[in-house]
């Protein structure tokens, strides 16, 4: 993705299909001619900065496109700190194709062309309208599936997550300019001057840069959702509890054993957290080969899983308050493939599920460490509820206030400045005190941390992720 922003872009900022109000954006330093040529000289002259004027759109032959709204930005007051036009018309997609055209037919001689995807957040991000932090908030809350997720990604954008950052920022400077103030000064003592205080500041940052990740992990699970995999044998009840969950019939129930062949999937919304559940065939021994193929997209759906629950037939479920492990493998056909359990991630968990109890008659809930349900008549689903939010630490969280909408990349980035931190720590322990390299740690830190925000950032990384952007925006 070119950086430049010295031509116009024009694009159509409004979703594809029919519509009552459709948007058709010129961003650039100059777009003063593409105003005159589309508007007419006469209105272009008496356009008001940031007020909506009634306008016809104008082709090359000064017959009307379409009559609507235009609204003039000067620069730096826009969204992308350029020149900024912006022309509301009626929704239709061939009317707003031709209204692009035009734009992009009277700014030729300026060299506009079409906008990349993102690249209006990109120029606003390179022109300092926003860090980069909140230019994937605008992202985050155009994809946001819950309320929760909008109103995180809306905080975001508003700049909570970079004043957090920065604010941690600000303590590496002025924790790294104490240590680098002592250096100037190798003949006096460092415990004379400082080091105690310079260690509870450290200390006090991997406090803080603690509770930063600790927001920002419960950030990346309401951005990205948990992939949960319902795993059994035959008939235990999957796709029924997959149906309860979603409130819906997604899958078949049958019950003839093997109706599931192949993984369903489906996003349902549990206390403003997405859970993607993903119903997979019963594991068995099988020598139906299609069914077997079934099996094998099981085993990869629990490998990629961060929750597992395991279901079991309560007919065939050994009694509360026995071992997990008494269950009777001549009973459970998952017995048959022993070693389905070691495809658990090393940070995933796994819940035992105890299905069907409206025929075992046991009460619903936990007990011993399992949870019994009737994924039929609806028992004990609030339990399974209450439990998945705990496991993904979303009951710790009274709310989604103070939770950053964090991405992969935000989580590398914290995980490395806790662990410069860590560094510096140990080097300024008195049993081996090297207070250069703990500078040196804390000046990592903090390049760690402006990753985020775009304060040090590699080209590669904008293209990356700009291009995920929609066009228009």
């Amino acid at each position: 993705m070119p950086h430049s922003d010295e031509v116009p872009i024009v694009a159509i900022a409004t979703a594809p299909g029919r519509a009552g109000i459709g948007v058709v954006r010129v961003s650039g330093p100059q777009i003063d001619p593409v105003v005159a040529a589309v508007l007419g000289p006469a209105l272009a002259a008496r356009l008001r900065p940031r007020h909506a004027t009634r306008a016809r759109f104008l082709d090359a032959h000064q017959r009307v496109i379409d009559d609507g709204i235009a609204i003039l930005y000067r620069a730096p007051h826009s969204y992308t700190g350029q020149e900024v036009l912006e022309l509301q018309g009626h929704g239709g997609p061939l009317v707003l194709r031709m209204l692009q055209a035009r734009c992009l037919q009277a700014g030729r001689a300026l060299g506009a062309r079409l906008a990349e995807p993102g690249e209006f957040t990109l120029r606003a991000f390179l022109n300092d309208r926003i860090d980069l932090a909140q230019a994937e908030a605008v992202a985050d809350l155009i994809d946001a599936s819950t309320e929760a997720a909008a109103r995180s990604a809306s905080r975001s954008l508003a700049g909570e997550f970079s004043a957090a950052l920065a604010q941690l920022a600000e303590q590496l400077t002025q924790a790294r300019a104490l240590i680098e103030a002592t250096l100037d000064f190798p003949e006096e003592d460092l415990e004379e001057l400082g080091a105690r205080d310079v260690r509870e500041r450290v200390a006090s940052l991997q406090r803080s840069v603690d509770e930063v990740m600790r927001r920002a992990r419960l950030g990346a699970v309401l951005r990205d959702g948990l992939r949960v995999a319902l795993v059994g044998a035959p008939n235990v009840g999957k796709s029924s509890l997959l149906n309860a969950l979603a409130g819906q019939d997604v899958a078949i129930v049958t019950a003839h054993p093997g109706t599931t062949r192949d993984r369903i999937e489906r996003s349902i919304d549990i206390g403003g957290l997405v859970l993607n559940v993903i119903d997979t065939a019963g594991l068995r021994a099988t020598a139906d080969e299609v069914e077997q193929l079934g099996i094998d997209r099981t085993l990869a759906a629990v490998g990629e899983a961060d929750i597992v629950l395991e279901l079991v037939d309560a007919t065939a479920a050994p009694e509360r308050g026995s071992p997990l492990d008494s269950i009777p493998p001549d009973s459970i056909p998952l017995a048959s493939i022993p070693d389905w359990r070691q495809r658990i991630g090393a940070h995933a968990a796994r819940i035992v599920v105890i299905n069907k109890i409206d025929l075992s008659g046991e009460l619903p809930g936990p007990n011993a460490g399992r949870l019994y349900i009737s994924a039929k008549t609806g028992a004990g689903l609030d339990s399974l509820r209450a439990e998945l939010l705990h496991r993904a630490g979303w009951d710790h969280a009274p709310s989604d206030e103070g939770v950053y909408l964090a991405r992969t990349r935000h989580l590398d980035a914290i995980g490395r400045t806790q662990d410069h931190l860590r560094e510096a720590a140990e080097h300024l322990q008195p049993a081996a005190l090297r207070p250069e390299l703990a500078a040196e740690e804390l000046r990592l830190a903090g390049l760690a941390l402006g990753e985020i925000t775009g304060q040090v950032t590699a080209d590669d990384v904008l293209g990356e992720i700009f291009s995920r952007f929609c066009i228009g925006k």
